[in-house]
């Protein structure tokens, strides 16, 4: 769940880094990802909460409220997750004197080592690197521009 609710707040980012003006409404923003104004509103808030857009009640909509190069994926992972609990989680072992009890612990080392690497390289990538590889024509779009 929190790695959807991460891409959508990454598209409303890259939406309102791109947008004419800076600005777009919730209902706009929800016809671009697929989905209800409500789940967008609520992410914002989430967005807004971390410092990283602001929001205008009413037709004013939301902006970044920092330059796209100053935003980190890092930081909207961080405002996306749910502080305290593992992106992945372990199972509980059963009590006991065989090997099984110390799965779990075994695996939350791995686990945090894997989530502590995915959050250093989402730290490494800023809203305006992803806006500048979207500008560029990607292999399809540039061979169909070839073609005709």
């Amino acid at each position: 769940m929190v790695a959807t609710r991460f891409a959508v707040a990454v598209h409303i980012l890259i939406l309102l880094a791109t947008a004419p003006g800076g600005q777009l409404t919730s209902g706009r923003i929800a016809e671009s990802v697929g989905t209800n104004p409500v789940v967008i509103r609520r992410l914002a808030g989430q967005l807004a909460r971390a410092g990283l857009i602001r929001i205008r009640r009413g037709p004013g909509g939301a902006e970044l409220a920092r330059a796209p190069g100053a935003i980190t994926l890092g930081q909207v992972w961080q405002a996306m997750r749910r502080k305290g609990l593992p992106l992945l989680p372990v199972h509980r072992g059963p009590a006991g004197a065989n090997a099984a009890p110390a799965i779990p612990s075994l695996l939350r080392g791995v686990f945090d080592s894997a989530e502590a690497a995915m959050e250093a390289n989402l730290a490494a990538v800023t809203l305006e690197d992803l806006c500048q590889q979207m500008r560029q024509p990607q292999p399809a779009q540039a061979e169909a521009a070839q073609a005709t």
